[in-house]
């Protein structure tokens, strides 16, 4: 058994392999190139509800896109995830760095990728995938909002705090007190989760509906400083990414 994850998400699976050097059995996989649309992955499974139709129940990011499209497709340095496009063109005073250290190890021009993880599940948001589920509720459908963002110096970029949490309710639900809406219509996908304990060879078993937007946006460094100081879900610092899947046999079509 091994342990699997998204981001701070935790589960346990066999690890599987056959002879084609793929997972055999598992459904699709996550992260992937989202400008192209083939996969050959026969398990299917319904797309989750809107996520204004679910509970957010985590929140978290990991250093450099886990996913790739045109906006963000600039290989980060030891084949680590990808970068946006943008980050090579920052002003010096957006990469002007802040005072102290960010989430670790973040500096002005880093990419991250940004997750709001929602639940079908009737739970109150927090740390980590148990906060997805519940004794009533341990197969719901999980879907995850996702936004790529550069981190510029600048006050007048997108600030966390709008997107973060907080206790936020609407209609009954858990929700984001917003999530970026001018960065292109989100790509839909069914998947799974992620994170560097994956592989091609090693699977996720869960399975989740995925919508990521195609553009990047510059996100001010100094609100994701403060979000990591103190948040509900005890995140203090980027995960790590799980290497692009590529292998047709392990994707699900793009519609």
């Amino acid at each position: 058994m091994k342990k699997l994850m998204m981001g701070g998400l935790l589960t346990l699976a066999s690890t599987a392999v056959f002879a084609a050097d793929v997972c055999e059995g598992y459904g699709p996989q996550t992260g992937r190139d989202i400008d192209q649309r083939e996969g050959t992955n026969k398990v299917v499974f319904s797309m989750a509800p809107p996520s204004t139709q679910m509970n957010l129940c985590n929140i978290h990011f990991h250093k450099n896109a886990e996913h790739k499209a045109k906006d963000f497709s600039v290989p980060a340095p030891g084949n680590a995830g990808f970068m946006c496009g943008m980050s090579q063109n920052l002003t010096a005073a957006e990469l002007k760095a802040p005072a102290g250290k960010v989430c670790g190890d973040l500096k002005p021009g880093d990419t991250i990728e940004m997750h709001w993880v929602h639940t079908s599940c009737d739970v109150a948001p927090g740390p980590g995938l148990g906060s997805c589920l519940s004794d009533k509720c341990a197969n719901p459908d999980l879907r995850v909002e996702t936004q790529v963002f550069t981190l510029v110096n600048d006050s007048s970029a997108m600030d966390f705090n709008d997107m973060d949490y907080d206790g936020n309710m609407v209609n009954g639900y858990h929700q984001p007190k917003a999530l970026p809406m001018t960065t292109g219509a989100p790509v839909e996908f069914l998947g799974s989760t992620t994170g560097p304990s994956y592989t091609e060879q090693v699977c996720s078993p869960l399975q989740v509906s995925w919508s990521v937007r195609p553009q990047c946006a510059k996100l001010d460094i100094n609100s994701i400083a403060k979000w990591c100081e103190s948040n509900e879900f005890d995140e203090k610092e980027g995960h790590g990414v799980r290497q692009l899947v590529t292998d047709k046999r392990l994707l699900s079509v793009i519609n």
